[in-house]
């Protein structure tokens, strides 16, 4: 896996909906993908596919990173999705979605078809990049051999409506605490587990959509929450979404201009006057504090922050 995306807000395009494709165009989200899964009712897969390739190869995306979710391993659709997409617009295809990902089983297999219609139509073998989505009890069990499972991996996303049906929760509101629920996150748990199966093995994470659209405010609190611990980005699912997602995932500008000041500290103090800690005003700096530093300023530098003069 080469560097990493920028996965901010991710935004998800029904396939089979030709205005919506128009119009994801013109959106400023870091990164989208074509549903062809519960976006598609099942009589429209098949024209679904080619909608896909089609507004891959017209172009019009921008730096925006390119992935169609394809259904999951278990229906009979989803070897057909992948040669359809892959033989038809692989070349401008930067990704797959694999939902319902329960086992590192699956993402073997997507990885062996990849590679195989890469190898026949002539692509680059291993640049398609694989999203692995956990939604559901089993795939959290054995998410570290998914994360594992594959060089092609970039991201793991959470899928939260499928997951909270997994669990039989008691709630038809995604993305907010059950009814009952009056103490922490019952989402913790599951959001930590996902974050740090993928940065045990250099993967980002990514969080699941917001489902009440037009409450923005909400999103931006779900998105907060998420951003706090470490997330990369958020689907998004309609236009009012997007700013509030690339807002809440990038640094703020006075965190990110003390991030740049400590890697510049330390740099001083390690290499100039070789010292393994510094004071940076009141604060001491040591090899942790850079880690610390990277993270905001490699978010920063992602968004394309500059340094306030």
């Amino acid at each position: 896996m080469g560097e990493l995306r920028s996965r901010r807000s991710v935004l998800a395009v029904p396939a089979s909906n030709p205005r919506f494709v128009a119009k994801a165009r013109g959106l400023d989200a870091d990164a989208f993908f074509l549903d062809l899964e519960d976006a598609v009712a099942p009589l429209e897969k098949e024209a679904a596919r080619e909608t896909a390739v089609t507004a891959l190869n017209e172009g019009g995306w921008g730096g925006k990173v390119r992935s169609v979710r394809v259904n999951d391993a278990s229906t009979p659709w989803a070897y057909r999705d992948v040669i359809s997409v892959v033989e038809g617009a692989g070349a401008n295809l930067d990704c797959l979605v694999l939902p319902k990902t329960t086992s590192a089983r699956d993402v073997h297999w997507l990885d062996t078809l990849l590679t195989q219609i890469e190898r026949a139509a002539g692509l680059p073998v291993g640049r398609i990049g694989i999203e692995a989505q956990i939604e559901d009890a089993r795939g959290l069990t054995e998410i570290d051999a998914i994360a594992a499972a594959s060089p092609r991996l970039e991201s793991l996303v959470y899928g939260p409506a499928d997951f909270m049906a997994s669990l039989n929760m008691r709630t038809l509101v995604v993305g907010e605490q059950p009814p009952g629920y009056d103490t922490g996150d019952a989402y913790h748990y599951v959001l930590m587990r996902i974050l740090t199966a993928a940065r045990a093995h250099g993967l980002q994470a990514v969080d699941g959509p917001y489902l009440q659209i037009r409450d923005v405010d909400a999103f931006r609190r779900s998105a907060g929450r998420t951003a706090a611990l470490g997330f990369d980005g958020k689907w998004v699912l309609h236009p009012l979404q997007v700013a509030a997602a690339n807002e809440a995932y990038t640094p703020s500008q006075e965190d990110y201009d003390h991030a740049e000041r400590i890697l510049d500290a330390y740099e001083h103090a390690t290499t100039v006057d070789r010292r393994g800690a510094v004071m940076l005003g009141d604060e001491m700096l040591d090899e942790a504090s850079r880690k610390m530093a990277l993270v905001v300023a490699g978010k920063g530098r992602a968004a394309g922050m500059k340094r306030t003069p």
